[in-house]
């Protein structure tokens, strides 16, 4: 397990995870997000080979519309 700071607060991980598997597990599969780790963006088209490493400090913003 490891711990990382998601938006701000602790959360865990059950192990190595890449930046597709966090959204899943936050249910913003298919979702307009961004996602930064340690203050880089990662481009959606490399979520899938990112790893995610114990003390990051990952940031996931999510649009929403409106007026």
């Amino acid at each position: 397990m490891i711990e990382i700071e998601l938006n701000g607060s602790i959360h865990q991980l059950t192990g190595s995870e890449n930046v597709d598997d966090l959204i899943a597990s936050l249910s913003l599969t298919g979702k307009a997000v961004a996602v930064a780790i340690n203050r880089q963006i990662v481009p959606r088209d490399q979520w899938a080979q990112r790893q995610i490493c114990t003390a990051d400090k990952v940031d996931v913003v999510r649009a929403i519309g409106g007026g």
